[in-house]
């Protein structure tokens, strides 16, 4: 019974919270941040890219070509 006690005050407290805070959050007010009219103007001429997308042309290594690879990263002193 105590422990239902407790939860409730809990949820009280956390809802009273809560509230405060909504109303300390509805007072602020928005910000006024203007962009200068010449920086709106010339990034409204700017085209906007696409999504960058990376090309690699090169052939795949061979089975052969590969394991020659690896012997030659394992061989090597310090690395």
């Amino acid at each position: 019974m105590n422990i239902i006690k407790n939860m409730e005050a809990a949820f009280l407290f956390s809802l009273s919270v809560a509230g405060v805070a909504s109303v300390a959050i509805d007072a602020i007010p928005p910000a006024q941040a203007q962009e200068p009219v010449r920086a709106v103007a010339v990034n409204s001429l700017v085209p906007q890219p696409g999504i960058p997308a990376v090309h690699v042309h090169a052939r795949r290594m061979s089975d052969a070509e590969k394991q020659q690879s690896l012997a030659q990263e394992r061989a090597r002193p310090g690395v």
